[in-house]
């Protein structure tokens, strides 16, 4: 039976639509420049300083604000976390970091548990190795409490004022704010900060250099190629169609593929709530529509028009230009956000016919 992300929580669409104290207190950086101690990231800041790195997340909703300060490491630092052997995760994408560096052991706990795509991780759940901890806006505290853990990896929700009781229990909670970077490499660099506090900040830096290199590399090529296809992305939720915001990290990579999108003018780092008119009336005339999706079959015209009648306008529909990725066979949201020359190079296959880099990775061509 077909399954949209109408079936997932509303804020954990709009999160993937796009997902401590200590003596340090850098001021933030103004707009424009990018934090110290990074290559691209303008949220994070590290300092490695006599054997402990000191680490500063930017508030990406208020500027000139500081969200966090940590230090990790070090001898004589009473206030400084040391490496995590035991943590809560509570989103799919840092799961699979881990998993990436190797430290997919260190994971205790996971909340969301049905929307992580990650084979590992659920055989680890079964074989009760890792505790399921609920629903991630409304976690199990008594099963985080009887997990001892040294800290929780959770993404910070613009408009609260906190984690609710998850602040009150005395565990560390690393703010993931990754997800509003403006840049893909932006938000990929985090993955630098994720291995120190799990002791492998080498193995995350040659990783990151990896990435960085490939992601390079991909938009060079892409900047040969003539101008490619305008896109648009998603589906409608309910009443809502969240579509990345100009400053997007998925905006970011449709620039860096040398495609066009109709909303790069836009400001906004996160999604955008807008209604199908507002979307149809300004990206309608869209070459390719690229949109996920949770299904145990692959969706049709038919399944699309059921679902809302004014796709039909849309001029990707009519040329039959659409492109769908299920989410509940493709590790889209578990790689991606990490690994954003695995994206970069999907939409140069996308926006470009000339490009040759061989078949897609997450998205195939929606049949009629």
């Amino acid at each position: 039976m077909l399954q949209s992300f109408k079936n997932r929580p509303v804020w954990l669409v709009a999160l993937t639509a796009i997902c401590l104290t200590s003596c340090f207190n850098k001021q933030p950086l103004k707009d424009g420049r990018h934090a110290s101690g990074t290559k691209y990231s303008k949220l994070l800041s590290l300092t490695e300083n006599e054997g402990r790195t000191d680490v500063t997340v930017y508030d990406p909703w208020q500027d000139g604000r500081v969200m966090q300060t940590i230090s990790i490491g070090g001898v004589n630092m009473p206030h400084a976390l040391q490496p995590l052997r035991r943590v809560v995760v509570m989103s799919t994408a840092h799961c699979q970091l881990l998993e990436y560096l190797g430290m997919a052991d260190r994971i205790v706990g996971v909340c969301d548990l049905q929307y992580i795509r990650i084979p590992d991780i659920q055989r680890r759940v079964e074989e009760g190795q890792i505790a399921d901890c609920g629903d991630g806006m409304s976690p199990d505290i008594e099963r985080i409490i009887s997990l001892n853990p040294d800290a929780i990896i959770a993404s910070p929700l613009e408009g609260t004022s906190g984690f609710g009781k998850l602040d009150k229990l005395g565990i560390p909670i690393i703010q993931a704010a990754d997800y509003m970077e403006t840049s893909a490499l932006g938000r990929a660099e985090w993955m630098r900060y994720y291995g120190r506090l799990m002791g492998c900040g080498n193995r995350a830096d040659s990783l990151f250099h990896v990435v960085d290199s490939t992601y390079q590399s991909l938009t060079r090529y892409a900047s040969k190629l003539s101008v490619g296809r305008s896109v648009i992305t998603e589906r409608k939720t309910g009443s809502t169609w969240y579509t990345p915001g100009g400053q997007s990290t998925i905006a970011s990579i449709i620039k860096d593929a040398h495609g066009r999108y109709p909303y790069s003018d836009d400001k906004h780092s996160g999604s955008l709530p807008l209604s199908a008119e507002q979307i149809i009336n300004k990206a309608g005339q869209s070459d390719v529509w690229a949109f996920k999706y949770e299904g145990s079959s692959p969706m049709t015209k038919a399944d699309l028009l059921a679902e809302y009648h004014g796709y039909e306008s849309l001029k990707a529909f009519k040329t039959g230009e659409i492109y769908e990725c299920n989410t509940l066979v493709s590790p889209f949201f578990e790689e991606v956000p990490f690994r954003p020359d695995y994206l970069l190079r999907e939409m140069i296959i996308l926006l470009h016919r000339d490009a040759k880099l061989g078949k897609p990775r997450y998205y195939v061509h929606l049949r009629d």
